[in-house]
């Protein structure tokens, strides 16, 4: 008999109600692809607790198995890229979105998404980080490209206490920025100036309507979380200032003006981690690797087993999950 594993499948009836979970699959069960990869370590996003719970449509092919980060031991390879023994990275791709991704003990992928595992990680301190750290660093490039330095002044991380967030943090304060941290749980102001924030303040300050331009308070930003708090960090950003977008916690509408663009020159970064080219993600991993304090990066992190999954997206969802959450897949 085949050898079967087991994996989450999200699927949804003719009333298109979406149903989630735990089944037996096959090898010949998996889509196409040129490497077939042992799935080791995986994470939970927040755009994986979309697809699990449903409440928004982020899966667009049905049935899925949900995931959009995994690290794996290649066993088959028809790709001069890869052999047999490699251990490899996934981060996006549309990977738990329209092909099936990490939430099973095996997946059949494209090779051109895959990069070697940087050597320095493990397979869970990679999904530690996972796409929310990898865009925290795509975000941060983005931000020294435009200029950014730690002598142009403060800058600003909403949604700090989330997964792009608290990687922002350890980055931004590793590479000598002064740090504001924005937060709906300011009860926990310790866990973040521990990973480096200078100040704390209530997302409640950015997070209704605001002002088309407000006072200068910081020289740029990481948001994750759009809506009116993306347009209010616009709104206090200093002239020729720039903040980097990446997540839409609060929304993906924009109730802003063009006031902070055409008065103050500040500069709105778009950040794709999902189709991000090869060498630009091979570069975010690099960085990874010789700037994100491991000890940092184990203090946010919680690991989690297979049968932990569904229950720990439904909460990052509800906003109960701080930090990261790696998953170790060798039960799957």
């Amino acid at each position: 008999m085949a050898a079967t594993f087991r994996a989450i499948l999200v699927s949804r009836d003719e009333d298109k109600k979406q149903s989630v979970a735990i089944v037996q699959l096959g090898e010949d069960d998996l889509m196409e692809g040129d490497v077939t990869v042992k799935v080791e370590a995986t994470t939970v996003n927040y755009k994986d607790g979309l697809a699990i719970t449903g409440k928004s449509p982020v899966v667009r092919h049905w049935p899925m198995v949900p995931g959009i980060d995994l690290v794996g031991t290649v066993t088959k390879s028809e790709s001069a890229e890869f052999a047999a023994g490699d251990r490899v990275l996934l981060n996006g791709w549309g990977v738990g979105e329209a092909h099936w991704g990490a939430y099973a003990g095996m997946a059949r992928l494209k090779s051109e998404w895959l990069i070697p595992l940087p050597a320095g990680f493990s397979p869970l301190e990679a999904m530690a980080i996972g796409t929310a750290g990898y865009t925290a660093m795509l975000a941060v490039m983005a931000l020294e490209r435009h200029g950014l330095t730690p002598a142009a002044g403060p800058v600003v991380v909403t949604g700090a206490n989330g997964g792009v967030g608290s990687v922002a943090i350890a980055l931004l304060s590793e590479l000598g920025f002064h740090v504001i941290a924005s937060t709906g749980r300011v009860n926990e102001a310790g866990y973040l100036k521990e990973l480096g924030a200078a100040e704390i303040i209530d997302r409640a300050e950015l997070a209704g309507p605001g002002r088309p331009l407000g006072k200068e308070r910081w020289a740029g930003g990481i948001d994750a979380v759009g809506s009116h708090t993306l347009a209010n960090v616009l709104a206090q950003t200093r002239y020729g200032g720039a903040v980097a977008a990446c997540g839409l916690a609060q929304g993906f509408d924009l109730p802003a003006t063009v006031m902070p663009f055409i008065l103050r020159g500040v500069s709105l970064l778009g950040i794709d981690s999902v189709m991000a080219p090869l060498p630009l993600r091979k570069e975010a991993w690099r960085r990874l690797d010789a700037e994100l304090d491991r000890d940092k990066l184990a203090r946010i992190t919680t690991t989690i087993g297979f049968d932990d999954i569904i229950a720990t997206a439904e909460a990052i969802v509800a906003g109960r999950v701080r930090g990261r959450v790696a998953v170790d897949m060798t039960t799957a």
